[in-house]
């Protein structure tokens, strides 16, 4: 079936909500192309493809995110001290076992399929209501940032809870061997509270970097596609830088939440913690007299390296099942 604009009665028209126009001439859109699709999916479309973005993006990058709690680790065992990621890799597969980066994996599946539904839905319903208000339909970068941020809101919700059982399974000799027990042990000895004690922190930091990311993203989209069209190579390079940017602005932040995650017990024993340490404002503290300025970036470059491909191939697929679950939809409806 051809979608063709005059069928559909908006030329150059955008599924992101922005209507300003393709260019026509030369440069109208072909009959199969992603500027003929109606100005903004369905509700559904947005959160089964971030679904599908989320749970991929998880699985691929699992490994290398495993590396990085390690590395954020602020008084590591001797045995788990790694220097690159290749080799923290190759350590933990050959004195662990070669399924140990991946254990913690089932939970955080879990929990980013929802999660990521939430996101990207309220993303872009959010993004194309504010763009609106604040820029006549084109593009607003300050709409985008808020779109980001009361995102994260909802995202951070469910995937707080994934993220403390992930981080502590990932920790080196971690006293759990599944999800579930170690749900059960930190609910029966720290309650509900433990799996949302980061959960300020986890905002503090997403918030931020979430609208960097979106921002950049959207940015970055406007140089290098921009009719807005289908187009992979456009998805995975802005994708792809806008996580580099803003995972590296946000590490500080993202070492905070480690720690408050996974309490690490010689750290705190080290900073003369007693209990439970909680609260962004403790964690900054606790870096600090730990590791001084330098503790805040640790696991830079691990974050950066994760953040850079999770997030090109979070957009990519996104966009990805966008487009073909939004023409599946139309060659449905259409008559024969």
């Amino acid at each position: 079936m051809e979608l063709r604009s005059g069928g559909l009665g908006s030329q150059g028209r955008r599924m992101d909500g922005d209507s300003r126009d393709g260019g026509g001439g030369k440069d109208a859109a072909g009959p199969e192309d992603y500027e003929n699709l109606p100005t903004s999916a369905s509700v559904s479309t947005h959160m089964t493809a971030g679904a599908m973005a989320g749970i991929l993006e998880h699985s691929i990058m699992y490994p290398i995110d495993s590396v990085k709690t390690r590395m954020q680790s602020l008084n590591p065992d001797p045995k788990a001290q790694y220097t690159s990621i290749y080799g923290a890799l190759k350590k933990i597969m050959r004195t662990e076992g070669f399924w140990r980066p991946l254990r913690g994996l089932n939970v955080m599946i879990m929990g980013a399929g929802p999660a990521h539904a939430m996101y990207f839905a309220c993303y872009e319903n959010m993004k194309r209501t504010l763009s609106d208000v604040f820029h006549h339909q084109g593009n607003s970068h300050l709409a985008n940032g808020i779109a980001g941020s009361m995102a994260t809101l909802l995202h951070d919700a469910v995937m707080n809870p994934a993220e403390v059982v992930k981080q502590r399974l990932q920790m080196y000799n971690s006293q759990h061997r599944s999800a579930l027990s170690c749900i059960r042990t930190v609910w029966r000895t720290e309650g509900l509270r433990a799996f949302y004690r980061s959960y300020t922190t986890q905002l503090t930091m997403n918030i931020p970097f979430q609208s960097i990311h979106f921002i950049t993203y959207e940015f970055l989209q406007e140089h290098v596609n921009p009719h807005r069209g289908y187009n992979p190579q456009s998805h995975i390079i802005s994708g792809g830088l806008a996580g580099a940017l803003a995972a590296a602005a946000t590490t500080p932040l993202d070492v905070c939440k480690t720690l408050l995650n996974t309490q690490e017990n010689m750290a705190l024993s080290l900073a003369n913690v007693s209990g439970r340490l909680s609260g962004m404002a403790n964690a900054f503290r606790t870096v600090y007299q730990l590791n001084g300025l330098a503790g805040y970036f640790k696991g830079i470059q691990a974050r950066v390296i994760y953040q850079m491909p999770s997030t090109a191939i979070s957009w990519s697929v996104y966009e990805f099942f966008k487009y073909f679950l939004t023409k599946h939809q139309l060659e449905n409806r259409a008559p024969y």
